[in-house]
């Protein structure tokens, strides 16, 4: 029985993954060319590679439509409710490192923790009279965090492009992002809250509970985790 891997479609995520794997002795490649979103498998019998982006292999998942994949704990986070549920994590990869923070503008300067945010944003509401707008991709990850830690009166804004440019753009007055260097971040001249760390992603191989788990399945994943020097 086949059992369905889903990685990301391009770019270095696709690269890394394909490297993961592939040092592990199973090798993952296109079917076609670059534009072609079908894919092959080395090493072991039974495993089809589905090529999809970043952001659908969760929903691919969680709908049992892939049995595996390889995306950032952050966007499974973010796109499944109830994801431990849901989802399975494997193996952490080693890659695509990334932390999901909250961060202010620099002149804020007696703004440095959750604590400060959530005064200043009362503050903020009694002299503007609306909200204090933090721009992010991720609204169930910073909304539950603010709730967890306390912070009220403000309102989540959707940042379709760069999420840190919005403040400059007098969009948002505070943002909440991925960052790995932080160098987007200061170039903005934005810091990050001491206590705003609010999750630290990185590329992961998942199993989704919900697909279709067979004998003929179950062999076959355990030959892939077996090859790949992984317990099931």
């Amino acid at each position: 029985m086949t059992v369905k891997l889903g990685v990301p479609s391009k770019g270095r995520l696709m690269e890394e993954t394909f490297d993961w794997f592939g040092a592990r002795g199973v090798g993952l490649r296109r079917a076609g060319g670059d534009r072609e979103y079908a894919g092959a498998v080395d090493g072991v019998e039974g495993v089809e590679l589905v090529l999809l982006s970043a952001g659908e292999i969760p929903r691919e998942l969680a709908a049992g439509r892939i049995h595996l994949g390889v995306t950032g704990t952050d966007l499974v986070r973010e796109k499944l409710a109830a994801w431990d549920s849901r989802v399975q994590e494997i193996a952490p990869m080693g890659f695509g490192q990334a932390d999901l923070i909250i961060a202010v503008p620099n002149l804020w300067v007696d703004v440095d923790t959750l604590d400060d945010l959530d005064a200043a944003a009362a503050a903020f509401r009694r002299t503007h009279g609306f909200r204090l707008r933090i721009a992010t991709k991720y609204h169930r990850l910073i909304r539950e965090f603010l709730k967890e830690n306390g912070v009220a009166d403000y309102q989540l804004v959707d940042s379709q492009g760069a999420t840190e440019g919005t403040v400059k753009n007098e969009t948002a007055e505070a943002v909440a992002d991925i960052t790995s260097t932080g160098e987007t971040l200061r170039a903005n001249h934005l810091k990050i809250l001491s206590d705003g760390l609010v999750h630290r992603s990185q590329a992961t191989l998942l199993k989704a509970y919900n697909a279709p788990w067979g004998k003929g399945e179950k062999a076959t994943l355990a030959r892939l985790l077996a090859q790949l020097g992984l317990d099931g």
